[in-house]
């Protein structure tokens, strides 16, 4: 968990304001809005001091970020973002990745929307999930995959679920670590990401409300957040 403890050191400490944990999403209000992917439902693991979490400052709930409780490392991942201030050049990844598919060879761990249009214009694009849709591949697939790979996209939920580093390690190609949850922090340029691609969450009050109030795809809180982008 080295990535995990080196994400949270040295962060500068706030009282945690909010949180709200919907239904696919968990949001957290410190010094930013921070959001991360909620693993947890359906679940039946006891999640600690709930009930008292705001009574928490936003390292201590980072903390939890180091849990197998999948819900209380999605709150922790939550709160890391929340001490963030997102910054990067405002830019969807998924037109990065739609303008340097051809010719290239693509692992997507994580079924992501813009999978369908890279599978027609890519050399090869392998996307690979814990459950599978059609077309995609078993987790158990990254070893032999993801070295073949000239791009790699990771799903930053893998933070979340600690397959990340592993993940990092077979990785070849240019690495991208994508999506809501994505703390944006130079730090994962430290170990071999090439492109940090998450979100600034511009309208904090109706994020939070469509969290609380079951929003599940990206596209329904487009109008709260930008997508932004940095590089190494």
């Amino acid at each position: 968990m080295k990535l995990i403890e080196d994400l949270i050191q040295d962060r500068i400490d706030t009282q945690v304001k909010d949180i709200r944990v919907g239904y696919t999403w968990i949001g957290v209000s410190s010094r930013n809005c921070g959001i991360a992917k909620n693993f947890g439902s359906p679940h039946d693991q006891m999640v600690r001091d709930v009930g008292r979490l705001t009574d928490k400052t936003a390292l201590e709930l980072a903390d939890y970020l180091k849990s197998w409780n999948m819900i209380e490392a999605g709150l922790g991942l939550a709160a890391l973002n929340s001490l963030i201030t997102p910054r990067g050049k405002k830019l969807n990844v998924s037109d990065y990745l739609l303008k340097n598919a051809p010719g290239n060879k693509i692992a997507m761990i994580g079924h992501f929307p813009v999978a369908d249009e890279l599978r027609i214009i890519a050399d090869e694009l392998w996307v690979i999930e814990k459950q599978p849709k059609k077309g995609d591949l078993p987790d158990t697939a990254s070893e032999h995959i993801i070295p073949k790979a000239d791009i790699v996209v990771i799903t930053s939920t893998a933070i979340i679920n600690k397959s990340i580093e592993r993940l990092l390690e077979l990785s070849q190609g240019f690495t991208i670590i994508m999506g809501p949850s994505t703390p944006m922090s130079d730090v994962l340029f430290d170990y071999g990401v090439d492109m940090i691609a998450g979100i600034d969450v511009v309208d904090e009050q109706m994020m939070m409300a469509k969290i609380a109030q079951g929003v599940g795809k990206v596209k329904q809180f487009k109008d709260s957040i930008e997508f932004l982008v940095m590089e190494r």
